[in-house]
């Protein structure tokens, strides 16, 4: 068998991620490669930074690119800030937020489930209860806009009854982060983790977090350490926060943060909340051609995220065959259901530089076309 060059098909990804990358992000991967101690790759680590601030709307100094997946952001806050002694409240609505649960069981944390239906957002009463039953419980996860479902919970009203019990929160922003509104600051937000391939239109591989000041007061009160060496941010502070210089911790993804730096300037130079509005009106397109298709939507409005899209497979559609028919006709991706909702939903993504007229007008004609034949 001959091996030659893998030259990848030229596709429009509308699924839950990874989402279509720019010219511009693509442009910066192909730059010359430098040491990740360089002088001028350490100054351009404190622009991204800086960058993820912004997206991140925090003053807070510990908001890093973390060298790894967005499932290594979550993994990452929960080893660096849940130990054997704490009691963690988690709240499940999808399979990002049973993810969240794996987390705590493998650390050994006592851990309390609070269950919302699929394809709904967190229930806040849920929460105050479940706090009000267990007033010993240090710290809230939920998941602010769950990628298997669709649904967007109100991460600000959730954070506020976490603080109220004097809980940390733990804040998953994998698929938010750029595309619906996100203040980390503003809503007490304690740590957060996102991924660099969803609304940031970045290459998979990189995961933004953030710390607040009281999450790494706990990282420094640890009288145990953190059971992972790569992921243990107090070793990983000497190489995002040294002054003038980097303490050595590991080899940096020097083109792929290339790439999320570009991908951030774009962000900051469109402005976020005209970011988030776009995702708004690019999910109002795509609503009003699902409703002319008869799709229907399994999220009702006010909990629906716009960048992610979860729709009704119609009566007596092969889920398979169509998804096929747009990727071999169209060159167009849409995601299959997850979990619960696999074999009986499809996921439409409208992230980042997918969330696009084009984009949207694209997938309406696929659609079409594709449940025509498949009848």
């Amino acid at each position: 068998m001959t091996i030659t060059s893998f030259i990848p098909p030229q596709r429009t990804l509308m699924g839950p991620g990874p989402s279509d990358v720019s010219a511009r992000v693509l442009s910066a991967l192909a730059r010359p490669t430098i040491g990740h101690l360089d002088p001028l790759f350490v100054g351009m680590m404190d622009e991204v930074k800086s960058l993820l601030q912004y997206a991140f709307q925090t003053t807070t100094p510990y908001t890093i690119a973390l060298s790894a997946p967005g499932s290594a952001g979550m993994e990452a806050c929960f080893v660096n800030l849940v130990t054997p002694q704490d009691k963690v409240v988690v709240c499940r609505n999808g399979v990002f937020g049973a993810r969240m649960i794996e987390n705590v069981e493998r650390i050994g944390a006592q851990l309390v489930v609070v269950d919302s239906p699929w394809g709904r957002a967190v229930d806040p009463q849920q929460l105050e209860d479940a706090l009000k039953q267990n007033p010993d419980a240090t710290v809230v996860a939920f998941v602010h806009a769950e990628t298997s479902t669709g649904a967007c919970s109100d991460a600000k009203t959730l954070c506020e009854i976490a603080r109220q019990h004097d809980c940390l929160t733990i804040v998953d922003a994998v698929t938010s982060l750029g595309g619906t509104e996100l203040k980390v600051d503003e809503w007490g937000i304690d740590a957060i983790y996102s991924g660099s391939q969803k609304c940031l239109s970045c290459v998979p591989g990189i995961s933004p977090i953030s710390f607040s000041e009281r999450a790494i007061d706990k990282l420094k009160a640890r009288n145990v350490p953190v059971q992972s060496w790569f992921l243990d941010q107090s070793l990983v502070m000497g190489y995002w926060s040294g002054e003038g210089k980097r303490a050595y911790h590991h080899t940096a993804p020097v083109n792929s943060l290339y790439a999320l730096h570009e991908s951030l300037v774009m962000l900051k130079e469109e402005g976020i909340e005209n970011s988030w509005q776009r995702h708004k009106d690019m999910h109002g397109l795509l609503a009003r051609g699902l409703n002319d298709l008869d799709i229907e939507f399994i999220v009702p409005e006010a909990e629906r995220l716009p960048q992610l899209n979860t729709v009704k497979i119609p009566d007596g559609i092969d889920d398979a065959a169509v998804r096929s028919y747009l990727l071999n006709e169209f060159n167009l991706e849409i995601g299959a259901g997850l979990g619960q909702f696999a074999g009986n939903a499809w996921r439409i993504g409208l992230m980042g530089f997918a969330a696009r007229k084009e984009n949207v007008a694209l997938c309406l004609t696929g659609l079409a076309e594709a449940i025509k034949q498949a009848r």
